[in-house]
């Protein structure tokens, strides 16, 4: 009875209630459950131990916290955010020290970790790849954007954390350092990084004109003025005119890349690229990265390719190979890589915004495409996971796209929300009809 009523429901969607009869039906059947620890954050995945998801990453943390903001559930956002503020000021070492060059950026270990264990706040010995501009950038931004919205005040020592974070993006030099950014894979200089570092300082000098604290706003006592924040986003700026619509256009060939579903973040939620160059990216993830069941990360990716359990045992499937991928890489067969179900939501709720804006009929039609391809991407009553769970991605198994192991991804469910949420602001749009 209850896949007919989703199908039912799933292929209706033309109204406010309807789509809130889904959104209901969904949180009956526990498909936006966001379990957190007891101080708020949320680890990537509700999933058995093996996968290792069960470590907090702030990336993660942050898109997750973002959608529940977004819906109007600021309270666990903000608990989230204020708990992992409080993990960086107990690790901000790692920031001072790179900034006083007693510690090298180049060794991955002594930059700011990006995944640690959330009970203790305590960090992971293991080997990682910690160097993840991205997941420090979305921390600055989301934490200034709550901050903006007067949903949080600062707490003693978070103007002088952000302005460590200031300085230590000046001393890697952002716009040109090689980070493992969001796939946490081979270090290279990544558009979606240096984007979502420069959403990080523009929000942050935004928060710092609103509330009047740039006389407060110091590192070692020594302050931190405007002009160097502004500074410094437009080198990041001036890097990203020269690498987009790509996502890296470094001469080595394992390196560069044309196309990557990472950029469709600074289009949303960082709203950092618009107009003719969102839509050249939007179009080039839709025509190369786009499958039947979800969007490749990028053509090449080998994590979760066809048969990948059957080759990889349960600890090296989610092993750091930061350093040299070539092994894994060596399992994909060309078109076998992983479709991933966190990009059709963003691509629907990008085209959501763009149709408010437009009221052009094709951009609605590519909302509810990608909204209806998010959907489908549920698991059935079939499934191990159980029904209405959102997977990480699709990968072929003997043959057929089942999905990984990595089900549910909180990161997913937060995704699909918003693009319900998006899909109710276009229906309550005023129509000339």
């Amino acid at each position: 009875m209850d896949d007919e009523r989703f199908r039912s429901l799933k292929n209706s969607l033309q109204t406010v209630a309807e789509t809130e009869e889904l959104v209901g039906f969904l949180e009956e059947q526990g498909t936006f459950s966001f379990p957190a620890l007891e101080n708020g954050l949320f680890p990537a995945a509700i999933a058995h131990e093996s996968t290792g998801y069960q470590s907090i990453w702030v990336r993660d943390n942050i898109h997750v916290a973002h959608a529940l903001n977004a819906v109007g559930k600021s309270g666990p956002a903000c608990r989230a955010i204020s708990t992992l503020t409080e993990y960086f000021i107990k690790h901000r070492d790692r920031l001072d020290q790179i900034i006083s060059g007693q510690a090298s950026p180049s060794e991955v270990m002594k930059r700011p970790h990006i995944r640690f264990d959330g009970n203790t706040l305590g960090e992971i010995d293991e080997k990682w790849a910690h160097a993840q501009n991205d997941a420090l950038g979305y921390y600055v931004w989301f934490y200034c954007l709550l901050l903006t919205q007067g949903k949080l005040e600062p707490v003693s020592g978070t103007l002088d954390l952000l302005a460590a974070f200031v300085r230590y993006f000046e001393s890697i030099r952002f716009w040109e350092d090689a980070d493992s950014g969001h796939w946490e894979e081979a270090r290279k200089i990544e558009a979606s990084s240096i984007g979502t570092v420069v959403s990080g300082l523009k929000m942050l000098k935004r928060y710092l004109d609103q509330s009047g604290n740039w006389s407060q706003f110091r590192y070692a006592g020594t302050p931190v003025s405007a002009d160097a924040v502004d500074s410094l986003a437009q080198q990041g700026q001036a890097a990203l005119d020269e690498i987009l619509p790509a996502e890296c256009i470094q001469a080595d060939p394992l390196l560069s890349r044309k196309y990557d579903g990472a950029l469709l973040f600074l289009i949303f939620p960082l709203g950092l690229i618009q107009g003719e160059l969102a839509e050249t990216i939007m179009e080039d993830v839709r025509s190369h990265l786009m499958g039947d069941y979800g969007i490749r990360r990028y053509l090449g990716d080998s994590y979760w390719c066809a048969d990948y359990k059957e080759m990889l045992g349960e600890e090296d499937r989610t092993v750091d190979f930061s350093d040299d991928q070539s092994s894994r890489d060596k399992l994909l067969k060309p078109g076998q890589e992983a479709q991933w179900c966190i990009f059709d939501s963003i691509l629907s709720i990008i085209y959501g915004q763009r149709f408010l804006q437009s009221e052009n009929q094709e951009d609605l039609e590519k909302q509810r495409f990608h909204l209806d391809r998010s959907l489908s991407q549920l698991t059935t009553s079939e499934s191990v996971f159980g029904p209405y769970k959102c997977p990480e991605s699709y990968y072929l198994e003997k043959g057929r796209y089942v999905p990984n192991d990595i089900t549910p991804l909180l990161w997913t469910q937060g995704n699909l929300m918003m693009a319900l949420q998006q899909w109710k602001q276009t229906l309550k749009a005023p129509s000339d009809n």
